[in-house]
């Protein structure tokens, strides 16, 4: 199945154009291997490996109890990397569906310039993936009682799965979509902060945090992007930034706190201390304190950007602004009563004018 509109040029087999015209068929065609491996008893071993979630550990609540009261549970492994690789290929998919199906109609009936097509288009991959991320998770009360959190369920598992499937999907996109030059060091540098801190939450078994810290900073991100959609369709709805600005500024305020009060307050007194890589237990003090280093960092460099980016646009909101000319002064006029004074003999002061004063010396 196609999800590009070909042109009528046809380009050479396996060239550039070629990979960025059929990226999504060639990708679907991949994934449809692995679909197909499940159906024979040679290859299903390794297709289960790449689809379904790894590393099933059953908790009986009591034992002698009915079915019911069996709880799955999941940890993680080398063996991931196989399942992610294939969440990522559902991700292209995913990507190159909503882009020809909605994102393009839409150009086509905005005609948006250039630069407003690749941020519409940004937007727009962004406000689903917000939108799913937010749906797909859920929030824990208690973010370090129990630490460490080696068993997830099976939501949590595979939450954490997608969202590194998808931002890795991310890095190829770059090539597929025909990024700017320009515009590729701010997308390496977005993606890989995703990808720093779910991958390091993942693997430090700080999936709880990750998770409550995750949905706060895409409800954010989410009334950013939707923001910008509505102001490219009306330039005058400015309203969501306002908000945006204010939730931008809570949410970093907010991810400190529950950071501090977590890896700072909360593992520093918790009963399991020490280095267990076994047990996958990293309470120590160094890991404590990169973690809130990594986060504290990290939330800096956001403010940054949003302040540039804050007053990057109060520039551009003031020089859009027509400057008002200055109105001229018109010369006074005579009124008719000083008129027909003039024409009596008699100024507006009272004087003689120089007609009268001719009159009175002939």
């Amino acid at each position: 199945m196609g999800f590009r509109k070909k042109t009528n040029k046809n380009p050479p087999v396996l060239s550039h154009e070629f990979i960025i015209q059929n990226h999504a068929d060639i990708v679907s065609c991949v994934a449809m291997v692995f679909l197909l491996g499940l159906m024979f008893e040679v290859t299903s071993k390794v297709a289960v490996l790449f689809i379904t979630v790894q590393y099933n550990f059953t908790i009986s609540a009591n034992e002698g109890l009915s079915e019911e009261s069996v709880v799955n549970h999941f940890h993680h492994g080398l063996k991931d990397l196989a399942t992610i690789f294939f969440y990522m290929l559902v991700a292209i998919i995913i990507h190159a569906i909503i882009q020809e199906y909605v994102l393009d109609k839409i150009n086509r009936k905005m005609h948006f310039s250039k630069t407003k097509h690749s941020k519409f288009n940004e937007s727009g991959q962004l406000s689903m993936s917000m939108v799913l991320n937010g749906l797909h998770s859920g929030l824990f009360l208690s973010l370090w009682d129990g630490y460490p959190h080696t068993l997830m369920p099976f939501q949590m598992k595979f939450y954490f799965i997608s969202q590194m499937g998808y931002w890795l999907h991310a890095l190829p996109e770059i090539y597929f979509q025909k990024t700017k030059k320009e515009d590729i060091p701010r997308q390496l540098v977005y993606i890989s902060l995703y990808l720093v801190h779910i991958v390091g939450a993942y693997i430090l078994n700080l999936n709880r945090l990750a998770l409550v810290l995750l949905v706060l900073h895409c409800f954010i991100e989410l009334l950013f992007h939707v923001s910008r959609l509505v102001y490219f369709s009306n330039e005058k709805r400015q309203t969501g930034f306002s908000i945006w600005a204010v939730l931008f500024v809570l949410g970093r305020l907010l991810t400190l706190s529950l950071s501090v009060l977590t890896v700072g307050f909360g593992l520093s007194n918790a009963d399991q201390q020490g280095l267990d890589l076994a047990n996958g237990n990293f309470n120590v003090l160094i890991v404590r304190i990169t973690v809130l280093a990594t986060i504290c960092v990290t939330q800096a460099f956001m403010m940054w950007k949003f302040i540039n980016f804050q007053l990057r646009r109060w520039r551009e909101q003031a020089q859009a602004q027509p400057v008002k000319p200055k109105k001229l002064q018109a010369p006074k006029t005579k009124s008719k009563k000083d008129k027909a004074n003039g024409v009596n003999g008699v100024s507006s002061n009272g004087a003689d004018s120089p007609r009268a004063k001719k009159e009175k010396s002939s």
